[in-house]
């Protein structure tokens, strides 16, 4: 089992409203190069979706909940049907049966993810991703990086952060954006 942190990510190392959901002064910067940019498989998950689980905040997963099910594509039938575990302490399993193959999260986050027996892809959910590097869980980052510097909003890597060493798996120009693959390097 690997935990994989997805995320849209810009050159200042902002990854805070991509879409422009949240509303923010700067929001919207990864959609301003076209929807190309965005769609499909960018994150080159491919079978990772297939036999692995979705793991989303609350936010994210309402958010994704409102999109990818209207969507009919080979990726979003992928998003559609992969089981999707959500962290959340206020929705129920009533409100996350509007998408199919999600349910509430059991118990605490970490320990939910160290029983996981699936690759856990992570996207978006900041407050997520915090608790899973806090406890030493995420396996590698696919980061697509945007050629764009917001010098302000939420960093995915805050500075007062650990030292963590990462090693480049892979580095693929994908329309205006640059895929990124890292691994933990080995202790």
């Amino acid at each position: 089992m690997s935990v994989i942190v997805i995320e849209f990510i810009t050159l200042d190392g902002i990854v805070s409203d991509p879409d422009g959901s949240a509303g923010t002064p700067r929001g919207g910067w990864a959609f301003r190069h076209g929807p190309e940019a965005v769609a499909g498989d960018k994150f080159r998950l491919g079978r990772t979706l297939d036999d692995g689980v979705l793991l989303l905040g609350r936010t994210t997963w309402q958010l994704f909940s409102r999109l990818w099910p209207g969507r009919d594509d080979p990726f979003a039938a992928r998003m559609n049907a992969v089981p999707k575990l959500v962290a959340s302490r206020t929705l129920t399993d009533t409100d996350t049966s509007v998408w199919g193959n999600s349910r509430i999260l059991d118990g605490d986050l970490v320990d939910a993810v160290r029983r996981e027996r699936r690759n856990v892809v992570v996207t978006g959910s900041l407050s997520v991703v915090d608790r899973l590097m806090a406890a030493g869980l995420v396996d590698e980052f696919r980061l697509l990086a945007f050629p764009t510097v917001l010098g302000t909003g939420r960093r995915l890597f805050p500075d007062d952060g650990p030292r963590i060493e990462w090693e480049c798996l892979a580095v693929e120009q994908v329309g205006a954006a640059v895929l990124t693959r890292y691994r933990r390097a080995p202790r």
